[in-house]
């Protein structure tokens, strides 16, 4: 690894900081370097709030280091006025001589107009620095704007011999069926506060009655989707607690209650690029289904997928309701106790 590599993995690594807190904001961290020596770093920490730059150049102390200093950052400097002012402007009018950049921003506003501006002033300007590693933190960004729609995760859980759930009848109490132990428990509660929304279907509400919020993580909730065609869902359900905000999609009309949205959609299509284009429009980056079978193995038969989380229990049930089919080489596996986590990723797309 070279001095350049060196400073932007230092990027990455203090980028991450915002995971969860910078959507639909992409996560970036900078560094300043001097002498080779860092001087200044910072990261965007919230949506809203100043950008990684601005935070590295304000943690400068002698300001006059910035003339003759490096700034790394692992996403291009933003050349326009959004929630804040653009990052480029700052970066030239402390006179930093030469910028090195990870990848390029992807979202049109941006796209190449931070490198120009910082190149006409007469900045040198490096590119391509840990390129894949920088799209990779932000694969929900860049999906986002490159294939308008959602980053989609997918996560189940299953027994060892293949079953997500026992056959239910009417007497089986409606709450999930646990496959795994408390280590995944609470694992799964904190990806909840990394992303922005979650999704169920109609059986999944019925049968567990699901809260989908991070109760045992500290952060935010996501926002909670479900699939209910006929509004056939009583509102007793934790769904429709008014703990969060709570998306219905449904081919019924009804109105917004409290903090409950009803999305009228045409169900005799397709509903899946549906569901997709109005998280989009809603600005929606990421995507957890944690539905059942039926709806998980539709995500994966119409390829709208970037990854799945299945976590393996210690458990057998011999009969029951069978494990979605994901034809998909495993990518990493970790051991949690007894329990593991499976990770693939979606070999037929390209970020």
């Amino acid at each position: 690894m070279n001095l350049e590599e060196k400073y932007m993995q230092r990027c990455l690594e203090i980028a991450t900081l915002g995971l969860g807190n910078t959507a639909p904001n992409p996560m970036v961290g900078s560094v300043i370097v001097y002498d080779n020596d860092i001087i200044g770093e910072g990261f965007h920490q919230k949506f809203g709030e100043a950008h990684a730059e601005v935070n590295a150049i304000n943690s400068v102390v002698d300001k006059s280091n910035l003339s003759k200093a490096t700034l790394y950052v692992n996403l291009e400097p933003c050349s326009h006025y959004g929630k804040t002012p653009p990052c480029a402007d700052l970066i030239i009018e402390y006179k930093i001589p030469k910028v090195v950049i990870g990848c390029i921003d992807s979202f049109s506003e941006v796209s190449g107009k931070g490198v120009e501006k910082l190149i006409n002033a007469g900045i040198e300007v490096v590119t391509g620095v840990l390129e894949r590693e920088s799209r990779e933190l932000n694969q929900r960004f860049f999906t986002f704007h490159e294939k308008k729609r959602p980053y989609i995760i997918l996560k189940w859980a299953q027994t060892k011999d293949g079953f997500i759930d026992i056959i239910r009848n009417k007497d089986s109490a409606k709450q999930p069926t646990w496959i795994t132990g408390d280590s995944l428990k609470t694992l799964v509660h904190k990806w909840r506060t990394e992303e922005q929304s979650i999704m169920v279907g109609t059986n999944t509400a019925l049968k567990d009655n699901p809260q989908l919020t991070a109760r045992k993580w500290q952060g935010k909730n996501p926002l909670r989707i479900v699939l209910d065609r006929n509004l056939s869902l009583t509102k007793s359900l934790f769904l429709f607690d008014n703990e969060t905000e709570t998306l219905v999609f449904t081919s019924k009309e009804s109105t917004t209650i409290e903090k409950t949205t009803f999305v009228n959609i045409d169900f005799s299509k397709n509903i899946l690029p549906l569901v997709l284009n109005e998280l989009y429009n809603r600005d929606i980056q990421s995507l957890i289904v944690e539905g059942g079978t039926h709806l998980l193995q539709s995500f994966i038969d119409f390829n709208l997928w970037d990854e799945a989380r299945v976590l393996i229990g210690d458990k057998y049930f011999a009969n029951g309701v069978k494990a979605p089919i994901l034809n998909e080489s495993l990518y990493s596996t970790t051991s949690y106790e007894r329990d593991e986590l499976q990770f693939y990723k979606n070999s037929k797309l390209e970020l």
